[in-house]
């Protein structure tokens, strides 16, 4: 029997539509937030690019405001939870924006430092090389609904630079971002496209 080649994996990253906090510059890891009205809209914008694109499989952070982004970018019938694509768990950040953070202790950087109380550094690139190790043994085209500081940990990791060069990324809300292969040199992963906003 012939064995199956599988397509190289190419992840659609999306970030979640705007929040109240994501909007105020509070750290929203683990807090379970709505999107706004606004960020409603900015979802309903990925519909027409990502519509265009035949999805081999869809996963999503079981965050609400994930899930109801990738409702309303229009793959929510065919999406998998992950938990493993959840935001940074900033544990005593929470809800803290970056200046309140930096007076209790300066020169604080989410990718350098972690958050007491949450998930370090070693922790965040563990779990995004979990989810690359995953995602390429599936192969084919694949659309991943996850959140900032997150997706910017797992474009670093998909390129093989370490977590703390993740700070050098930004990913806006409601933005496409597609990690896969360069075509010329197929064992060479890319970064196709970053942080788009298809409306």
């Amino acid at each position: 029997m012939e064995p199956v080649e599988r397509t190289p994996a190419r992840l659609y990253l999306v970030r979640h539509g705007e929040t109240e906090w994501s909007l105020n510059g509070q750290h929203t890891g683990r807090t379970d937030i709505a999107l706004t009205a606004h960020g409603e809209a900015e979802a309903r914008t990925l519909d027409p690019a990502l519509r265009a694109i035949r999805f081999d499989r869809v996963f999503t952070s079981p965050a609400r405001r994930a899930r109801r982004t990738c409702e309303l970018a229009g793959l929510g019938a065919a999406a998998e939870i992950d938990p493993d694509l959840q935001e940074w768990d900033y544990g005593a950040y929470e809800g803290k924006r970056s200046a309140e953070i930096r007076s209790l202790n300066p020169g604080w950087g989410v990718y350098r430092d972690g958050a007491p109380g949450g998930e370090s550094v070693a922790d965040v690139a563990a779990r995004a090389d979990r989810v690359i190790e995953r995602y390429l043994a599936l192969g084919g085209t694949i659309a991943v609904f996850s959140h900032g500081h997150f997706g910017c940990s797992l474009g670093a990791r998909w390129i093989g630079l370490p977590v703390g060069m993740a700070q050098h990324f930004f990913l806006g809300t409601a933005s496409l971002s597609i990690l896969g292969f360069n075509p010329r040199h197929p064992g060479v992963p890319i970064i196709a496209q970053w942080n788009a906003s298809p409306g």
